[in-house]
């Protein structure tokens, strides 16, 4: 089983990336591996509440809750279009820049006005 400890610090280490680091590559990475430590943490928790698929019937006190999967699964689709959007985007940025480096496409933006 994964610690939450564990993801807590997947989760400051990826929010440290998102934030300080130039690169948008990087960034949109980071972000990926953000949303994997909240998805991560939410299915170890809310497989923590029962041991028993919640289609049995024989015990509804095992039973794990089916609503955080479900909402998991979305939260993992939803991070897969997001992270193909950004990819998209950066990759369109670094066409018309020529560098995943931000502080160099605020630059070419503000030339270009």
């Amino acid at each position: 089983m994964i610690s939450p400890l564990l993801l807590l610090i997947l989760f400051i280490i990826s929010l440290h990336a998102l934030i300080f680091n130039p690169s948008l590559m990087k960034k949109v990475f980071a972000l990926n591996i953000l949303n994997s430590a909240i998805v991560l943490l939410f299915i170890t928790q809310g497989a923590s509440l029962g041991s028993r698929a919640p289609f049995t019937t024989e015990s509804p006190e095992q039973m794990v809750d089916p609503v955080v999967q479900a909402l998991m699964l979305t939260a993992i689709v939803i991070g897969v279009c997001v992270t193909s959007f950004s990819l998209a985007l950066v990759v369109h940025l670094h066409s018309r820049y020529g560098s995943f480096d931000y502080r160099h496409i605020r630059k070419g933006i503000a030339n270009d006005r």
